[in-house]
């Protein structure tokens, strides 16, 4: 059994714990805004840091998207502007023939004729397929972005700046120029009004 003296003295020694205990928590309390500012901070930060890399990456992952489609899509333009001589001829061939000699041709001329029409036809067509596209300037507004003028035609009865003759025909493959149309441009007559670029898809067309 313990004295009246020891019980004392024990809950002397008890009551100074509790009091040490209550002055630790104080001071940790006191503390604790000091502390938790920089982990706020550093959080913050650390946050920030992170949506900054995902966006990185998105657009990482849309660019390489875009690199990809148009290494798809462009790949053959060389290939295909080397072909385009072969239209040109197919095209030659077709007006050496004036029309008042079509149509005094024999039955030979005849299938001649239209044996050259249906290979330039095919011709226009497979390489369609394939995203290259002619372009029919004739009648439109001079876009130096997909033309190329060679002369201007004195004509006040038509728009000035309005395509009246093509010399070579002009291609275009995807969004981008292939080969510039070579034209005369009419020159004397109204202001001509504004009119759509001639592109594909509703994408804006420019030179490579």
């Amino acid at each position: 059994m313990t004295t009246h003296a020891e019980d004392a003295d024990i809950e002397s020694k008890a009551g100074s714990d509790d009091a040490a205990a209550d002055k630790g928590s104080e001071a940790a309390g006191a503390a604790s805004p000091d502390t938790l500012e920089p982990l706020k901070a550093e959080n913050a930060a650390l946050r920030d840091q992170t949506l900054r890399t995902l966006a990185e990456m998105e657009n990482l992952r849309r660019r390489t998207e875009r690199e990809v489609q148009d290494a798809g899509r462009y790949a053959i333009s060389s290939f295909a502007r080397d072909l385009l001589a072969l239209g040109d001829n197919l095209r030659r061939a077709l007006d050496a023939v004036p029309a008042e000699a079509r149509d005094g041709a024999d039955a030979a001329l005849k299938s001649l004729l239209d044996g050259v029409e249906m290979t330039e036809r095919d011709f226009l067509k497979t390489i369609e397929k394939h995203g290259v596209r002619k372009l029919a300037p004739t009648g439109q507004k001079f876009d130096p972005n997909l033309h190329q003028a060679m002369f201007e035609v004195p004509d006040p009865s038509v728009a000035n700046g309005t395509v009246v003759q093509v010399l070579q025909e002009g291609y275009v493959i995807g969004d981008r120029v292939l080969r510039p149309a070579l034209v005369g441009v009419a020159k004397g007559g109204p202001k001509t009004a504004d009119k759509p670029t001639e592109a594909k898809d509703g994408a804006d067309v420019g030179p490579n």
